[in-house]
């Protein structure tokens, strides 16, 4: 399979300790035929190694909007990951608010019916915000597949994230998606 004729997946990596590792996901999505390419967020930039990830996808990692009257670099996605999701993220998309672009490609995406993940990396006192809670469900209501449980990976205790950080289930969303891979809410995708 060429380049153009794989299915493009955006993985969008948010501000989290967790980030530092998301070529793992990369790798993992690159050998199971998806044409890859990172979105990070601004505070995401701080922990990703940004070459790396440009030479193993291929494509320019994006943080910020493009101008109006510039191209696209990337191509369109065909699904959407976003892991790590902070309780940030979560609560600013469940609300429709667009205001990076991490968060505006996931708005465009729920409205385009994209396929999409989303694995959160937070601690137990944020999670148990009712805020988030409600922003999960309301995600999850919406037909965006949220991994979040203890059935997924427990979450830590506050001040815990760096010891959490190796038992963050990347292949887990890589596997939703796989799962999802003839229609997702109605709607056909390229799958691998």
């Amino acid at each position: 399979m060429t380049k153009t004729e794989c299915p493009v997946l955006y993985v969008i990596a948010c501000g989290s300790l967790a980030a530092r590792n998301v070529g793992t996901l990369v790798d993992l999505a690159k050998r199971d035929g998806w044409d890859v390419c990172v979105i990070a967020s601004p505070d995401g930039m701080k922990f990703i190694d940004a070459p790396d990830l440009e030479q193993r996808t291929g494509h320019p990692v994006r943080s910020r909007y493009k101008h109006p009257l510039e191209p696209d670099i990337l191509p369109p996605p065909d699904a959407i990951i976003v892991a790590p999701a902070t309780t940030n993220t979560i609560n600013k998309w469940a609300a429709g608010i667009s205001d990076t672009l991490p968060l505006g490609l996931l708005v465009e995406g729920l409205g385009k019916g994209l396929p999409i993940v989303a694995m959160p990396f937070t601690n137990r006192a944020q999670a148990a915000h009712p805020a988030f809670g409600e922003s999960v469900r309301r995600l999850r209501e919406w037909g965006v597949t949220v991994l979040l449980g203890d059935d997924v990976y427990p979450l830590h205790e506050p001040g815990a994230g760096e010891a959490a950080m190796s038992k963050f289930p990347w292949e887990l969303a890589l596997r939703e998606l796989t799962n999802k891979r003839a229609t997702w809410r109605g709607r056909s995708f390229k799958a691998p």
